[in-house]
């Protein structure tokens, strides 16, 4: 706990938190833009509204706003004679790779607990929605939830590798885009292999758009699960050997 508290002590004065905030609210607000705009309700309540808000903000946005903090993470180790300050301290490999994937995967999780948050308001406020979302959806943000660490440990990966902000940045937008097309194609579980199509397909849950069926099934429950964690552990088993074995720098 000690590792994860310093790696958010390091970030206090990063714009890792402007990124959290401002990242969901304005692609939820863009995605209803035009039916605030126009007056018009929502065709089919919750459902259009959530359709609107996350089927376009999986698509690469979302992966793309977990590269811009994993950078944001390491940008700190790459300054100076930060690195090998980090990699002579007492702190292991492991314990450095899995503090710096969780602060990731916690600012992750609280952006995407903000997007539900603005579409609810939204939802309440704006269009006078009944109630609140309908189960599914909650159940699909715990997934999305679930499918960005994954990302949060390929990225830290990633930007621990490359001294570049802009290039694990890169790397994630165009992984996005190509797993965006995986998708689109019904590809099926092949998309199971990439983080960025995982963490895409998770954002579709429930809304019959591209792969999905609008019937959220165990089997897809299970399967973006299993795929979750075995993408977790594969990017911080090679970090930490490559950050075992990583080199002073001059």
């Amino acid at each position: 706990m000690y590792a994860i508290r310093a790696e958010f002590i390091k970030l206090k004065r990063s714009m890792s938190w402007v990124v959290v905030v401002l990242l969901p609210v304005v692609l939820v607000l863009a995605g209803s833009l035009m039916s605030l705009i126009d007056g018009n309700r929502l065709e089919d309540g919750w459902h259009t509204l959530w359709l609107r808000s996350f089927v376009f903000y999986g698509l690469f946005p979302l992966s793309a706003g977990i590269a811009i903090l994993a950078s944001l993470v390491w940008r700190v180790e790459h300054r100076g004679s930060n690195w090998n300050a980090l990699s002579a301290g007492p702190t292991s490999s492991l314990r450095i790779v899995v503090s710096k994937t969780a602060a990731i995967a916690v600012l992750a999780t609280v952006m995407q607990l903000i997007a539900v948050a603005t579409v609810v308001i939204i939802g309440v406020f704006a269009f006078g929605l009944p109630g609140f979302p309908p189960w599914r959806y909650l159940v699909a943000t715990v997934m999305i939830i679930a499918a960005a660490v994954p990302v949060a440990a390929f990225q830290s990966f990633l930007s621990m590798r490359m001294r570049s902000f802009a290039g694990p940045v890169l790397v994630a937008f165009l992984a996005a885009c190509a797993s965006s097309v995986m998708l689109v194609a019904e590809f099926g579980s092949t998309v199971f292999i990439s983080p960025y199509a995982t963490l895409t397909r998770a954002t579709q849950l429930g809304t019959a758009t591209f792969a999905d069926t609008g019937t959220i099934t165990g089997t897809v429950l299970a399967s973006l699960a299993v795929a979750s964690i075995i993408l977790t552990a594969a990017p911080i088993a090679v970090s930490t050997v490559r950050l075992e074995r990583g080199e002073i720098r001059t």
